[in-house]
């Protein structure tokens, strides 16, 4: 009984154990606001490398797969998948507007894919990536005063998902970040700016300034290059993926336009040796028009496994029915030679070293596990110390080893749990206002806080000089030390004009990952409490072993 008795009186009668929970409880706060932030940012790089892109994908690279509409059917036929869309992928040549450093126009290196709108808003809503759209009424009331969306001139939703102009002619939706006018301002909204005034300029908006030409290069079967295949559009929208590196080199275009440049396009299969009654090579068949990759959206539910087995399951159907044809004129390509993948499996390479960073960051900071533990040895030991007396006079009346042992590891686990609380209230309070704080450390300090600063340096240096009055040594250092640190806050608040580390000018999300990682969370409370109790085992152990006669004849 006397056990949690004195583990209580110990915690609450000296400040020294409140200086242990701080310890152990920054420990534990420092952990989860470091991996809560990687994770969300992790989160956020997963969500953005699948944007545009379905569960589980079906790919052939620059041949692509005959008869692609029939296996999009049997794929949506399937009860694991939701929805199914053909893409044409390749690479190009993109002939901008405007003129560079040499007098000429601008050229760009894009990646262009060509798409059916509606079946892919079905499976990546795609109409949700599109930037410049009427935003809804919850939308509106986020929005700044001086947004170009609040503008209808600048609302592009039917021509994006048409993939046409206003006089049906064929459209292309360009990467928001592929024009060098698109200026991403701090909020994450963009603004089309005039390079010479740097400011917003409407005549400086993609879809309104003029046509691009697009060169894309043929490749046969056999493997050798077609002439190059030239096509002027009018820019009809922008997309935001939310992933740079696909806003800043990725184009849209209609699928037909871009089978008929790459001529993969439905067309007629010709004798080499017959010839019709007017001379020509006899047409005895057609080719069917092909598509580069099929992306598949899963039903709610569905395991992205298990959907990419039913997906291989019907490629293999799909391919044997046509092998064994006898009429057929073209090969369907066998289902070795068609990637049939997941999302997470074809961005592996993409997602892999985050992943990676954020188990690195999760090793490095569980490190503080080590400096938590030493604090709470360091800090027993010199409890046991001053506790010497005490516990000579509890073995005296017959306290055992393990009862006087039980007493400090007790106090270890009270300071553990109690730190770990306090740890995880606080990384809580941080992440979720962590956005809060960034805006507070991007602006100027506030008038009120420099003069807090202020009257704290007077405050301590009233401090300082009441301890040298009274002789006191430890007033007197103490509150130095309190004046030089106010001092230095003062300064830095005074020099502070605003610096955001994580500016959205920059790096390409808006906001800094605000939730806190529950799994970490949990795991980093009961690391906190192990490690309190290994931090009071050697001093629980010492004052175990404590002669009663010695300590008492010491005392």
């Amino acid at each position: 009984m006397y056990a949690p008795l004195l583990a209580n009186r110990y915690l609450t009668s000296r400040i020294i154990p409140f200086i242990a929970v701080a310890a152990v409880a920054l420990c534990v706060a420092l952990v989860i606001i470091v991996v809560s932030v990687m994770s969300g940012f992790l989160e956020m790089v997963r969500s953005s490398g699948k944007s545009l892109t379905g569960d589980v994908v079906v790919s052939r690279p620059i041949t692509g797969i005959p008869d692609y509409l029939e296996l999009v059917t049997r794929i949506e036929a399937l009860p694991e998948a939701a929805a199914a869309s053909p893409l044409v992928e390749t690479f190009g040549l993109l002939q901008m507007q405007y003129g560079n450093s040499d007098g000429g126009k601008q050229i760009e290196m894009v990646e262009v894919w060509g798409i059916d709108p509606a079946s892919l808003d079905r499976v990546a809503q795609y109409r949700d990536k599109l930037y410049w759209c009427a935003p809804s009424a919850s939308e509106l009331s986020t929005l700044a005063e001086d947004d170009p969306r609040r503008d209808a001139f600048y609302q592009r939703d039917e021509a994006g998902m048409s993939l046409q102009t206003a006089d049906g002619k064929d459209g292309v939706v360009l990467g928001i970040e592929l024009s060098p006018f698109n200026h991403r301002e701090r909020d994450g909204s963009y603004r089309t700016l005039n390079p010479g005034s740097r400011q917003h300029d409407a005549g400086y908006f993609m879809p309104n300034a003029g046509a691009v030409t697009l060169t894309l290069v043929p490749v046969t079967d056999g493997g050798s290059l077609g002439g190059e295949k030239k096509r002027r559009f009018s820019v009809v929208n922008e997309f935001q993926s939310g992933l740079y590196q696909i806003d800043a080199n990725r184009i849209l275009v209609p699928i037909g336009v871009a089978q008929e440049m790459l001529r993969l396009n439905e067309a007629p299969i010709v004798s080499r040796e017959q010839v019709d009654a007017e001379g020509r090579p006899l047409v005895i068949g057609t080719s069917p028009a092909r598509a580069t990759t099929i992306v598949v959206r899963a039903e709610d539910g569905v395991d992205l496994l298990v959907l990419r087995e039913a997906v291989r399951r019907v490629y293999a159907e799909f391919w044997r029915e046509r092998a064994m044809d006898p009429k057929r004129l073209f090969e369907t390509p066998e289902p070795d030679s068609v990637d049939i993948s997941t999302w997470e499996e074809r961005l592996a390479d993409f997602i892999g070293p985050v992943e990676k960073e954020r188990e690195l960051m999760r090793t490095l900071f569980s490190i503080v596990y080590l400096v938590c533990a030493g604090l709470v040895l360091a800090i027993f030991w010199a409890i046991v110390q001053e506790k010497t007396r005490d516990i000579g006079i509890l073995r005296a009346v017959g306290a055992s080893r393990t009862g006087v042992l039980w007493i400090f590891l007790r106090y270890g686990v009270l300071i553990g749990i109690a730190g770990s609380l306090v740890g995880v209230l606080l990384a809580w309070i941080v992440v979720s206002r962590i956005n809060d704080i960034h805006e507070m450390l991007g602006a100027p300090a506030p008038l009120w806080l420099k003069s807090a600063a202020g009257l704290a340096v007077i405050f301590s240096i009233g401090m300082t000089v009441r301890g040298v009055r009274r002789a006191s040594a430890l007033h007197v250092v103490l509150w130095s030390f309190a004046t030089i640190g106010f001092l230095l806050v003062g300064v830095a608040l005074l020099l502070h004009q605003g610096f955001l580390v994580w500016d959205p000018s920059v790096y390409y999300f808006s906001t800094i990952p605000s939730k806190l990682d529950l799994v970490t969370a949990a795991t980093t409370m009961l690391g906190g409490v192990v490690f309190s109790v290994v931090g009071a085992a050697i001093p629980a152990a010492r004052a175990a072993d404590t002669d009663p006669v010695q300590s008492l004849r010491y005392e």
